[in-house]
């Protein structure tokens, strides 16, 4: 009840905590890289020369993945991110299963100076688009 009362009686300051939160999730949802839709995924490969890094485990990479993904898992990027240093001058498309892991990795590519995009969705979207997979 009293925090009711509170609310009410303070309610300029928790309009400003909800905005500066607010402000504070856009921040750093963009640090991992701007978030992409499977659309404009698809044309940032075609026409801007974009590679896809799979962040996912071996098994589900294999199980079916976009058309000349690079394959790191999640947890090995950091050690591997030299294999990724022919690829700096153009988009970086991080992909993994549903969004999870794909802005912890953002975050640490930007910081390496790549342009990191986010699959919005992960591969689960782009499956339910219906959009091609190669399998193996």
């Amino acid at each position: 009840m009293d925090f009711f009362v509170f609310m009410s009686e303070q309610w300029l300051l928790v309009s400003l905590l909800v905005v500066l939160l607010y402000a504070f999730a856009l921040s750093e949802r963009h640090k991992a890289g701007t978030p992409a839709s499977v659309h404009e995924v698809t044309r940032l490969i075609n026409s801007d020369g974009a590679r896809v890094l799979d962040i996912r485990d071996k098994s589900e990479y294999s199980a079916g993945h976009i058309v000349d993904a690079l394959n790191i898992p999640h947890g090995q990027v950091a050690e591997r991110i030299a294999e990724l240093a022919k690829v700096k001058d153009k988009p970086l498309i991080v992909v993994d299963k549903m969004g999870q892991h794909a802005g912890a990795v953002g975050r640490l590519l930007k910081r390496e100076g790549f342009q990191v995009r986010r699959l919005q969705g992960g591969m689960v979207e782009w499956s339910n688009q219906n959009l091609p997979l190669v399998k193996g």
